[in-house]
């Protein structure tokens, strides 16, 4: 396959919790920033030295339908938001894979010791015939992202 004449599209992913593929209709929030503190070095007033400090990263932020059986990922999410800190939080990682039209992975990203930090359900409305969408946020520790080039695998890892 040559890469440089194939773009992967974006709407062709899929979402792994505990080993178990998890159908969203969006997944966002896959970023990772240098963050950058400001140093005033003494007698020079031109400029500021702006020194790297750590990596962060947004939420995960997944959007599906409503499933009305439920599944072990919300169960995890119920019971880790309405627990609170009464017991201790149980972190899973979570892969998401873009897939090309062939359904073999290109891109994987493996989010390590995730957790929900917040569930919601989008407004319901009489007067709109739209689905229900339920959004889960994961925070979690550090990302890593994975390539496949023509059938090997090249790991570029930020952690």
């Amino acid at each position: 396959m040559d890469l440089q004449s194939k773009y992967p599209v974006s709407f062709y992913f899929k979402l792994s919790f505990k080993g178990e593929d998890a159908a969203f209709q969006e997944v966002s929030g896959i970023s990772k920033e240098l963050s950058v503190e400001e140093v005033v070095c003494g007698g020079e007033n031109r400029f500021k030295y702006r020194l790297p400090t750590t990596a962060s990263g947004q939420n995960l932020v997944l959007k599906r339908a409503i499933i009305p059986e439920g599944s072990e990922l919300i169960d995890w999410c119920s019971s880790t938001i309405d627990e609170g800190l009464a017991n201790p939080i149980t972190a899973h990682d979570v892969s998401v894979s873009l897939l090309d039209e062939e359904g073999m992975v290109l891109v994987s990203w493996t989010f390590y010791n995730a957790y929900p930090v917040k569930y919601s359900v989008s407004d319901l409305k009489s007067n709109e015939n739209a689905l229900a969408i339920e959004t889960i946020e994961l925070a979690y520790t550090y990302f890593e992202i994975a390539q496949e080039v023509s059938g090997a695998s090249i790991a570029n890892l930020f952690t």
